[in-house]
């Protein structure tokens, strides 16, 4: 075989791997909204104008969340264990909640206005993210509760 057919070869399937990439790699992303909520979601901008441009910019007006679900941490200790001074290992307990439980669509457009700040979540928090919702489809049908000692 001629190297150029090859490198051509090589060139297509890189191209052809960078558009798979991009479709298929989900952002997931921990936002704090103005409400006070923590919101676990796969996480697209919702922009106007266009990259590049000196007439109309790009700029992000908001955020489309795809299964977004709520995240509440508590104490798993009960009152009758804090009360006797049973010491446990540092511990909390992390549950997520279908953010908007009677939305008919799974992607649910918010204002960038409302979300004071967006991270990277702890990679327990993001797994069990992606195991009992993205990869379950349960996102809208049931919770999801564990317990967990700190991330690492």
């Amino acid at each position: 075989m001629s190297s150029r057919w090859i490198s051509t070869l090589y060139r297509v399937l890189f191209s052809c791997y960078n558009i798979w990439r991009q479709i298929y790699t989900m952002t997931i992303k921990l936002l704090l909204l103005k409400s006070g909520e923590d919101i676990i979601a796969d996480v697209q901008e919702m922009a106007v104008g266009e990259e590049g441009s000196i007439d109309t910019p790009k700029r992000v007006v908001g955020y489309f969340l795809n299964k977004p679900c709520v995240v509440k941490m508590k104490d798993p200790r009960t009152l009758d264990e804090q009360e006797k001074g049973v010491i446990h290992k540092a511990g909390f307990q992390v549950s997520l909640f279908p953010w908007m439980p009677l939305a008919k669509e799974e992607t649910i457009p918010i204002t960038a206005d409302w979300v004071i700040t967006m991270v990277e979540p702890m990679n327990s928090l993001k797994k069990m993210y992606q195991e009992d919702i993205v990869n379950h489809g349960q996102s809208n049908q049931s919770n999801s509760t564990r317990a967990s000692d700190s991330d690492k």
